[in-house]
């Protein structure tokens, strides 16, 4: 499996135009033959491209640099340069570009087969020939070609998922995406174990599927560094939905259910307020742990009076209360597309 990187640099320069000809018509018995000089090839665009098929930037990391092919210089007998083929960068979906110089997004591929011209190949010059006129009959001068784009830009990529799990490290978040979908992240019992954001297609209904993303555990002081959160907040950006997974039965003292989804939420905010309004759904993992009835109704009734949503129960180890969340999941996505289409 190759590695996932989801934030690279690189430089691009586009290919540079040809030089226009000086030339003169040359036969036998045409001693004053006139210009014939022909037009430089243009340089060719650097573009980039969406792939369905990849799903990581690390290709980047290794090749930095890209240079696409500079145009060839005009010659006699109006032969016209050729033009350089253009360079083609394909991308993951969701992949966000940032122009380097003046940190604004200059682009966000969306789509499979979507192309931005990145940068843009210079002009062939013009030959000699282009100068013609009745008073200069033989021109002597042709236009160089004009240089290429060239530009520094960010690559981030941000999965493209519908739902996005969040909670701290040891929630159940890849045990459940791995109980509903057919994505297989690795699974223990210790903290991190998710460095990578996964990505599961849950079946919800006949023909009706939606993409989960695992977003890796976050911690207080996320959206500041802290663990390996911030790297990934930005997957759940792409996020329609947010389903925030909490774990009743930590064994820390210093944490409860209620803690831990403001500590959550709040980073979240901190990150981005739009990521913090995002709809969400509050998730009860690990039911199978509490013993008494009265502790899970308790715990849950303290959660959706703190987020104001329903909230769910489930044990993604036993699959208790999972087929129901799956399907909440799903109708509520169809919802909220069926309300976006309307507006």
């Amino acid at each position: 499996m190759s590695a996932f990187v989801d934030h690279v640099v690189i430089h691009v320069k586009a290919g540079n135009g040809g030089n226009g000809s000086v030339s003169f018509h040359r036969a036998k018995y045409i001693p004053k033959g006139g210009p014939d000089g022909g037009d430089g090839g243009n340089g060719a665009d650097v573009i980039i491209e969406g792939d369905r098929n990849l799903g990581t930037l690390l290709d980047f990391r290794y090749h930095p640099h890209h240079e696409a092919e500079s145009g060839s210089h005009g010659a006699g007998n109006n032969k016209t340069g050729k033009s350089g083929v253009d360079l083609v960068l394909k991308v993951p979906l969701g992949t966000v570009i940032i122009d380097r110089e003046t940190s604004l997004q200059i682009c966000d591929i969306a789509e499979d087969g979507q192309q931005f011209v990145l940068a843009k190949g210079g002009s062939g010059g013009w030959g000699n020939t282009r100068f013609k006129s009745s008073v200069t009959q033989a021109p002597r001068r042709a236009n160089p070609g004009t240089e290429g784009e060239q530009k520094s830009v960010s690559l981030e990529l941000k999965l493209m998922a519908d739902a996005g799990l969040v909670g701290f490290p040891n929630a159940g978040k890849s045990t459940l995406i791995a109980a509903v979908s057919a994505a297989r992240p690795k699974i223990a019992n210790y903290p991190f174990t998710t460095l990578i954001p996964n990505l599961g297609v849950v079946k919800w209904a006949e023909y009706k599927t939606y993409v989960l993303a695992d977003i890796p555990g976050l911690v207080k002081g996320a959206s500041e560094g802290k663990g390996i959160g911030k790297r990934f907040l930005r997957h759940a950006e792409r996020s329609r939905l947010i389903v925030h997974l909490i774990d009743p039965v930590t064994g820390d003292p210093d944490r409860d259910p209620v803690s831990d989804y403001r500590i959550v939420m709040e980073e979240l905010k901190k990150f981005s307020e739009e990521l913090s309004g995002k709809p969400h759904i509050v998730v009860l993992n690990k039911i199978d742990a509490i013993f008494e009835e009265e502790e899970r109704v308790r715990i849950c009734e303290e959660l959706r009076l703190e987020s104001g949503v329903e909230v769910f129960s489930i044990s993604a180890v036993t699959g208790s209360g999972v087929s129901d969340l799956v399907k909440k999941i799903g109708f509520k996505l169809e919802k909220m597309t069926a309300e976006s289409e309307e507006t």
